[in-house]
């Protein structure tokens, strides 16, 4: 009998379009080779030397994890052969797997943070030293970091130009269906219980809206991706700002998880665009989102220390504030401005914000507050169920001003006109601020401006019912601005 082919899912967890398990697939029908699924839970939280690129989970993905774990086990054991769960070092696990069960390769999926990179050469370099056969493959991107580069050489700095070129070559191959079976090993490995890894919330169990919004999996991905494309989409230029409406896909935490790849989207959408032409402008303007998600991959390729440093080294050493009332306010969302409040809320009660007031409440955070961009993302990063390093640091850098193709720092948002803009009769407000449910249209966004008599009316007690705001925008707008003139002339003359 064929030694058996194992494959290591990590973070690509579905069966379709996934080239590891379909070359194995492969394999195991030309050979006879038994296949074994695996996920290796390799939990960073105990391990202090840890770097950033290999931070442990947020809570919120420790969540979504159980229920995609869950379902992709179930997958695998209909086909055959059930998913293997493992935890600690991967490099030690997959040894002593292949040591025990005699498996001849070991298959995975890419990754492309740094210090994951770095440790899956590493993993391969030992396996390879047995005799084992490795290989990988790319499940994640439409382009890996290192095939995309400039004429003139070097990385793509400006999205823009990045976009063009990449819209311009890109031609990803067709996504693979999911094999229709898995053939087991006569000896099946033993392996952890899910319930094991206490991955779910319990005490206190705050994952109550988590579970009201999402379903993890592979088959919820596909479901939401097809009524996205069903309609939606044309209308997704404008819609996407109107955290109202639901204008956008909400894929994030699917494409985090790689539940649903970004060839299978790609392919999707211009399979809509083709079938009904009207639909085609706001495809367009969605696809160029997927190429913002790529660009951020390709920045942190290049740039390894981006999660921790500047892009822009202009903003080392930038002298940010400390403010343990403000930052728990913010967190809280007990800022006093309700788009920034109704967006924190949202986040904790969701695990997800939409973008545009991720946006207006990361402006909030490090130019009204004057609080480190890195505070935030690591925030977001433990509430966020679709936290994505990648993702996470680049758009956070880019409302600091710091990132590629920043928006820059003296764009700062205000809270009462962005809310009026793109929350125009307060429908997100009170659905994340009750407290203010009352109030009409022209004082949902500044409720401290209202007269007494229409607070009496809505029920609304400032100080009480909800706070009133942390700062005035205006004098913390010209406080950052300073702030930054200084601070740049100082850089400016020590460079």
């Amino acid at each position: 009998m064929s030694v058996p082919i194992i494959v290591w899912f990590r973070n690509d967890l579905r069966l379709a379009d996934n080239p590891a398990l379909a070359a194995a697939v492969q394999d195991s029908a030309t050979h006879g080779a038994p296949v074994i699924p695996l996920y290796i839970l390799e939990d960073e939280a105990t391990d202090a030397t840890a770097p950033s690129s290999a931070r442990a989970l947020g809570g919120a993905q420790r969540w979504w994890l159980h229920g995609s774990l869950e379902r992709l086990g179930a997958c695998c054991t209909r086909r055959g052969s059930p998913l293997l769960l493992r935890r600690g070092d991967a490099g030690a696990v997959l040894e002593a797997l292949v040591a025990e069960t005699g498996a001849g390769s070991v298959l995975w999926n890419r990754r492309y943070a740094p210090a994951l990179a770095a440790r899956d050469a590493a993993v391969g370099e030992r396996l390879k030293e047995r005799g084992v056969d490795v290989r990988s493959f790319n499940a994640g991107l439409l382009a890996e970091p290192w095939t995309v580069s400039k004429k003139s050489g070097g990385h793509f700095k400006v999205f823009t130009a990045f976009w063009r070129h990449l819209a311009a070559t890109l031609s990803p191959p067709r996504p693979t269906r999911a094999p229709a079976t898995l053939k087991a090993p006569k000896d099946r490995p033993a392996g952890d219980a899910l319930a094991d890894w206490t991955l779910l919330p319990t005490k206190p169990d705050w994952a109550a809206g988590l579970r009201e919004r999402w379903v993890p999996g592979e088959v919820a991905a596909q479901s939401r991706l097809a009524a996205f494309l069903d309609g939606p989409v044309g209308a997704y230029a404008a819609g996407r700002d109107r955290p109202d409406q639901d204008g956008t896909s909400a894929l994030s935490p699917y494409l985090a998880f790689g539940e649903l790849g970004p060839r299978q989207i790609w392919h999707a959408a211009r399979h809509a665009a083709d079938a009904r032409p009207e639909l085609a402008p706001g495809i367009e303007v969605f696809l160029r989102e997927i190429g913002w998600r790529e660009f951020q991959y390709h920045l942190l390729h290049h740039v390894p220390d981006l999660p921790d440093e500047p892009l822009d080294r202009r903003f080392a050493g930038f002298p940010w504030r400390t403010d343990a009332a403000g930052f728990r306010a913010w967190r809280r969302g007990r800022t006093g401005y309700p788009i920034v409040d109704a967006g924190m809320r949202q986040l904790w009660e969701t695990g997800w914000m939409h973008n545009r007031v991720r946006m207006i409440a990361a402006s909030f955070l490090v130019k009204d507050l004057l609080l480190s961009w890195q505070q935030g993302e690591r925030w977001f990063w433990d509430t966020l169920v679709d936290a994505d390093l990648a993702q996470n640091v680049g758009n956070w850098q880019w409302v600091a001003g710091s990132g590629a193709d920043a928006s820059p720092f003296f764009r700062v948002f205000n809270p009462v006109l962005q809310g009026g803009k793109f929350d125009p009769e307060g429908d997100y407000v009170r659905r994340y601020v009750p407290e203010l449910a009352g109030l009409p249209r022209r004082w949902i966004h500044q409720p401290w401006a209202a007269p007494a008599e229409v607070l009496r009316k809505a029920g609304v007690t400032l100080g009480k019912d909800y706070p009133h705001p942390v700062l005035d925008h205006g004098a913390a707008r010209d406080r950052a601005l300073t702030l930054y003139r200084t601070h740049k002339r100082r850089a400016e003359a020590a460079s």
